[in-house]
């Protein structure tokens, strides 16, 4: 299958090519900036998801797309409301529209399980009402409703993935958590850490992150159907897990300096048994000692 990857210059964008390259499928890469490399794609297009001529020509001869791109930091929404509105809901709408001028039927959009907003100590399930507790999630939510309202029209089919912390291999962003933590173990420097450490999170190697949407694109709905998925490992590891298993990786003792607690869910943990038994996934990397040690050796927190 012909597959456009829009993001494909991201964290997740390209180990989603790699993975569908991998697989067989023919990988098309949306990039925002031309020029940009991307190994395993058959071809390169660069748009914008706020240009609706770009967006027309990148869908032209495609016929599945994997929408990843968009804004992603859920503090930086909160300043930055509108911004996150227009990107993430009035992009895939302009993405939506220019696949209908095209006669594109399938479409699997990434999403987050930030959306559920806490999961009171239970595993997510597809089941949880959504309270969504910052603009990005309220952002994401409204395009998955855009996504769910243009099936009903009964041309397109769709996927949307509800992704938990992605973390492994070489990670640009050095805000996130694992590689804070390994920073901090590389330089010897303190960590900061909101609270006592017990926040709980459900961590997703970018490998198994990837393999599900390529899992997605095999198992498509019929047409007039949309099906949503819980991508994550099922397990969850506390902030305090993540430096313990940073500290067996590298050798590295690790000094935390803890700060007041922030205002946030207590635990978030995904419930993957849909995307298991549905689409034939499962993570298999997702361990937090693999997670950690990937990202390690990539060399993304040693200075």
């Amino acid at each position: 299958m012909r597959v456009l990857v829009t993001g494909a210059a991201g964290y997740i964008g390209r180990a989603v090519v790699a993975a569908l390259h991998a697989a067989g499928h023919r990988p098309v890469a949306m990039v925002h900036t031309r020029g940009s490399a991307i190994p395993w794609a058959e071809d390169i297009r660069a748009a914008d998801l706020l240009d609706q001529d770009g967006l027309r020509r990148a869908v032209v001869g495609v016929d599945a797309v994997c929408h990843l791109a968009g804004l992603g930091r859920a503090r930086e929404s909160v300043a930055d409301p509108l911004r996150y509105l227009r990107v993430n809901t009035v992009g895939t709408i302009a993405l939506l529209d220019a696949m209908a001028a095209a006669d594109v039927p399938r479409i699997v959009l990434a999403s987050t399980a930030s959306i559920y907003g806490t999961s009171d100590r239970q595993p997510m399930t597809e089941q949880l009402a959504d309270a969504p507790p910052h603009p990005y999630a309220s952002s994401k939510l409204a395009a998955e409703l855009a996504v769910e309202a243009q099936t009903h029209g009964g041309a397109l089919s769709a996927v949307i993935v509800r992704l938990l912390n992605v973390a492994g291999g070489i990670d640009p962003d050095p805000t996130r958590l694992v590689p804070r933590v390994l920073a901090a173990a590389a330089k010897q420097s303190p960590l900061g850490v909101n609270g006592d450490g017990s926040a709980v999170r459900d961590y997703l190697h970018i490998a198994d992150a990837a393999s599900a949407f390529v899992a997605c694109i095999e198992h498509f709905p019929t047409t007039g159907v949309v099906q949503r998925y819980n991508i994550g490992s099922g397990h969850g590891n506390s902030v305090l897990d993540v430096v313990a298993a940073a500290e067996r990786v590298t050798g590295h003792r690790i000094t935390l300096e803890h700060r007041p607690p922030a205002n946030e869910p207590a635990f978030l943990v995904s419930n993957p048994s849909k995307a298991l038994t549905e689409i034939n996934w499962s993570p298999r990397h997702s361990n937090i000692d693999e997670i950690v040690r990937d990202t390690w050796v990539a060399g993304c927190a040693v200075p």
